[in-house]
């Protein structure tokens, strides 16, 4: 009994020290300041001032070719690229494909053995085994071309909000790389 109200007091005391020592750490920790992202990298440019323009100014330049690009692009790179649809060609009815083909092929070998049925069941089985594996391996293909018709109709809308965005800044005296 001695050894549990110990362990109490050491548990307690440990953490009315940690208590303290939380409320000091976590408000330097929200108060640390993010580095403010402009808008050219947020979209991967870098924007160097041919004409000596001050920071302010390249600023306000970068957010009016921002809205701009956006506006003559009509791509928005803050927005999460669309999700891929379900590809419309999936593979319909292989597993009873593949049970018709293996019934059929199961049927002759069974004949040549004496027992058509059994053989045709049999055949059936493992053609519907086949079949639902070549749909699902077909449907995994299908849905993977999809996604990357996806990532490169995303990676393309962006390269034209680039182009469009570097022109606007480009004709304002910056060199954008």
């Amino acid at each position: 009994m001695k050894k549990l109200t110990e362990v109490k007091r050491k548990t307690l005391l440990l953490a009315m020290g940690i208590t303290p020592l939380v409320f000091l750490v976590l408000p330097t920790i929200a108060q640390t300041p993010t580095p403010n992202m402009s808008p050219a990298s947020t979209v991967g440019l870098y924007v160097y001032p041919q004409k000596k323009q001050a920071p302010e100014q390249q600023a306000k330049d970068e957010n009016e070719c921002y809205a701009s690009a956006k506006q003559q692009s009509g791509v928005d790179p803050t927005a999460a690229p669309a999700a891929a649809e379900k590809p419309a060609t999936q593979a319909q009815g292989a597993t009873a494909k593949g049970a018709a083909k293996g019934a059929a092929g199961g049927a002759a070998i069974g004949a040549i053995a004496g027992d058509a049925g059994q053989g045709a069941a049999i055949g059936a089985t493992a053609g519907a085994v086949r079949g639902h594996r070549t749909k699902k391996k077909a449907n995994k293909e299908a849905e993977q071309q999809s996604q990357q018709a996806a990532q490169s109709q995303h990676s393309q809308q962006l390269d034209s909000f680039k182009r469009a965005m570097s022109a606007c800044l480009d004709a304002r005296g910056y060199s954008v790389k």
